[in-house]
């Protein structure tokens, strides 16, 4: 193999991982919202967990959705990960697409994980699923614009960086911000019992119309080619902070909910 064979073979290799897995909260906050979550599991929820994971953490199965993309056999699953629709018209105005959405992939999970007759394995697949799919509805570019890619197609500048407005907050704050997401999630706002039942309140499809209006802040708050540094991470955050909260909050009402 040539010299401008390998550097070819290394650059495809760049973007193919680029592409596959920077779509979402990167690794950390999909952890941080799953360490979140265990604090509010009950206790009947927290023992048949985990059974199903065979003592494993919500926080090291909640990337196991995006591990997955690479291989060919989960390729169903990728529309899971993102709903867009107008925001202008309800949910389901418009037929989904016949692979689903993320909608349709969490109540799926849910279906699977309360039905007594689904195995053991199917369970625990579902249940590494919901727990991911639940972050990604709180990163509010996954319920953005279907015709740039949630942001992906919003190219900006990240102090001396180029990336685009999806990758900004998916990973680029989180990264920027140099905690771990067991800091992250020890360092998570002080919340009254009132305020946590508010934050509890709602269906997966008002959490979505929720992440829906964030995300159209999200769009007027930069714009192509812009440069973004310390004030925007001042600006906003606090508020990738709060939705990293509110999904583990909300991911350990879906689980109490499915185990008791």
């Amino acid at each position: 193999m040539n010299i401008r064979t390998l550097i070819v073979t290394a650059l495809c290799t760049v973007v193919f991982y680029s592409t596959c897995f920077a779509d979402d909260w990167g690794k950390t906050g999909h952890r941080a919202t799953a360490q979140i979550a265990e604090k509010y599991l009950t206790k009947k929820a927290k023992k048949r967990i985990n059974e199903l994971l065979s003592g494993q953490s919500l926080a090291l199965v909640s990337t196991y959705a995006d591990e997955i993309k690479s291989e060919r056999s989960y390729k169903n699953y990728s529309p899971w990960h993102y709903v867009n629709f107008d925001f202008d018209k309800e949910y389901g105005a418009e037929a989904p697409s016949e692979r689903g959405d993320l909608v349709i992939g969490i109540q799926k999970c849910i279906d699977i994980l309360k039905n007594k007759s689904s195995s053991q394995e199917d369970k625990e697949f579902h249940l590494k699923l919901l727990v991911h799919f639940i972050g990604d509805l709180h990163q509010p570019l996954h319920v953005g614009r279907g015709e740039d890619k949630g942001g992906n197609d919003i190219q900006v500048r990240w102090f001396n960086e180029g990336t685009n407005l999806h990758r900004l907050w998916d990973t680029n704050m989180i990264e920027h911000y140099k905690m771990s997401y067991s800091e992250l999630a020890a360092n998570a706002a002080v919340l009254s019992a009132q305020q946590i039942e508010d934050i509890e309140k709602g269906s997966v499809l008002d959490w979505v119309y929720e992440s829906q209006d964030l995300a159209e802040k999200v769009y007027e708050s930069a714009t192509v080619g812009e440069k973004l540094g310390y004030r925007y991470v001042y600006d906003y955050f606090p508020l990738l902070r709060a939705q990293l909260q509110k999904g583990g909050i909300r991911l350990a009402k879906v689980l109490n909910d499915i185990f008791g």
